[in-house]
């Protein structure tokens, strides 16, 4: 029921607009994914989600398994009816948490610091799997690739991800090499549970590309996922200490892969971050980043409407906004910008009323999917950089 089709390329970079068809709907790529973790976008209902043009979202194995545990949401009729969702959804096979309890922290040692003193409560990763504490009650918990496509399975998501373990930027090559082997041994492992359910036509498995910002291990670790029948890839793993380098790893990668499937980018999505991700052919893009800084004030607007060239978001916290009566955008027609002015979102984050951080998210919702229409059409009139230079 998965099948990826190339429907327009830029002439200029490796950037294409596609057509994902799942049993869910359709999604129009280059596309946003929004984070539904825990089954619920912050501060959101599923309506203020849908109406905001939202084509997928991602809710992610991990954190369900541990509360209320993917039995449950199969019985009640997969995560689609849970929460209510109609559409396309991806979920995340819980290794990007193995990484983030290991080390102690995700964003800190993706771009290449330590982190301090936080707690890590993985016990230990073997060739079977991960054992680690639950932060939810303290048991202990095992996950294996088997039983991660088990619970991704009792979910239900369209899209779904092989597990593996994401190495830090620290670690030295031979680390990185071991895991991501280790990472290839999962993956035929995670396909095999898959295909033995009979669930591989209506569950589209990705293979996460592992090899961190070494080329020569990038490039095994896709002709690896090239040579089996993956139907599409998920580029994962540390890509470098500078974004500079980011894009170097993200672009040699895709170069590596077969660019007939089906390539989401995990974990980034920052307007800039966007723009160099589709140049190299990516498709989809999933990060927490729009309703997270809406929870504190940001919101998502073009570079020119910024008051400072080395700004990245209007915050709204700003006491410039107190008695500035206009919507966050003149142009903009999502929910919030119709309805409130910047000195109520202002007043609110001010009073330190949730809704604020609502109505936020709503708007940067509505801005992400905006951005990606955009992107869309530019990609096929081969104008790329000239909206480039308007939103960044």
């Amino acid at each position: 029921m998965f099948r990826f089709e190339i429907v327009n390329r830029s002439d200029k970079s490796m950037a294409r607009v596609g057509i994902v068809n799942t049993k869910h709907g359709v999604i129009h790529t280059p596309a946003f994914i929004f984070c539904a973790t825990k089954a619920n976008v912050k501060g959101l209902t599923i309506d203020h989600v849908k109406n905001s043009g939202t084509q997928i979202i991602l809710s992610n194995a991990y954190h369900l398994m541990l509360q209320p545990g993917s039995d449950l949401i199969r019985r009640a009729g997969g995560l689609h009816r849970f929460l209510s969702w109609d559409g396309p959804m991806f979920t995340d096979s819980g290794g990007f948490q193995i990484f983030s309890l290991g080390h102690g922290s995700v964003s800190s040692e993706i771009k290449g610091t330590r982190f301090g003193d936080r707690r890590r409560t993985l016990l230990c990763v073997t060739e079977e799997g991960a054992e680690f504490r639950s932060y939810y009650d303290g048991r202990i918990v095992k996950l294996t690739p088997e039983s991660s496509m088990q619970i991704q399975m009792d979910l239900g998501a369209d899209i779904i991800v092989s597990m593996d373990e994401c190495t830090p930027y620290h670690v030295s090559k031979l680390y990185t090499a071991n895991s991501m082997e280790k990472s290839k041994r999962w993956a035929i492992r995670s396909l095999e549970e898959l295909k033995k359910e009979g669930r591989q036509n209506s569950q589209a498995l990705l293979a996460v590309i592992q090899g961190g910002i070494y080329k020569d291990l990038r490039q095994e670790s896709a002709h690896f996922a090239n040579m089996n029948d993956f139907p599409g890839f998920a580029i994962g793993g540390s890509l470098g200490k500078t974004r500079s380098e980011m894009y170097d790893v993200i672009g040699m990668t895709t170069e590596m892969l077969d660019r007939s499937r089906y390539t989401h980018l995990l974990g980034i999505g920052g307007i800039a971050d966007i723009f160099e991700g589709v140049k190299c052919g990516i498709d989809t893009f999933d990060c927490v980043s729009p309703t997270r800084i809406a929870r504190h004030g940001a919101a998502l607007v073009k570079a020119r409407e910024l008051l400072k060239k080395s700004q990245k978001h209007m915050n709204l916290n700003n006491a410039i906004y107190v008695d500035d009566f206009s919507p966050i955008r003149e142009s903009c027609q999502c929910y919030t910008c119709r309805n409130f002015s910047r000195a109520y979102i202002h007043h609110l984050l001010r009073s330190r009323e949730s809704l604020a951080g609502s109505l936020i998210s709503i708007h940067n919702i509505f801005t992400m999917n905006r951005l990606m229409a955009d992107i869309r059409k530019a990609i096929a009139e081969d104008k790329l950089d000239e909206i480039r230079n308007d939103w960044c």
